[in-house]
């Protein structure tokens, strides 16, 4: 799946014209994309900071091109995104299941969830996918040498340990 047909149809759209004409200092700051192996259910967004309102504008492009405008998260101002991506995502969920198998891991992905952004001057895929034993992988791709940077993988029951029970949060809030 190329991002590019993603990318001209946003900028072919209506809801896009009329955002960078309202907003011509807006720039690509971020791709978000939701891949559903099992349900086929995707979510493709490409994201836009707007410095003059310290928003983000997120387009979602499936069945139609909608605008949502954000709070920004934090106080950093993301890097600009080059929208020349070099890795697809069908590659994209290639190139972590091949990395997986050098390290033994044998589940495959049931849902990917990719980011691309600029990190220092440079394009990051950070990857989380959920694996069909029910396990979360977390790794980070550099774009531009197709090579993964870090892989993580992580239990289902580890992180829920780790999230407070309601009673736990009864408890500490003093009731």
């Amino acid at each position: 799946m190329k991002l590019s047909p993603y990318i001209n149809k946003l900028e072919n759209s209506k809801e896009y014209k009329e955002f960078i004409t309202e907003h011509a200092n807006a720039f690509a700051v971020s791709g978000f994309f939701v891949l559903d192996f099992e349900n086929k259910k995707n979510i493709h967004q490409i994201d836009f900071y707007v410095p003059s309102a310290k928003k983000v504008a997120a387009f979602t492009l499936d069945s139609r091109v909608t605008l949502k405008m954000l709070n920004l998260m934090g106080k950093k101002i993301p890097e600009k995104l080059d929208t020349k991506i070099k890795i697809d995502l069908d590659a994209l969920k290639g190139i972590v299941t091949d990395e997986m198998r050098n390290r033994g891991i044998s589940e495959d992905i049931k849902k990917m969830i990719a980011l691309i952004q600029t990190i220092d001057g440079k394009r990051i895929w950070n990857v989380n996918c959920v694996l069909s034993g029910m396990d979360i992988l977390k790794s980070h791709v550099d774009d531009e040498s197709k090579t993964v940077l870090r892989l993580e993988r992580l239990s289902l029951l580890d992180i829920m340990q780790h999230v407070p029970t309601q009673q736990a949060a009864v408890k500490d809030s003093g009731k």
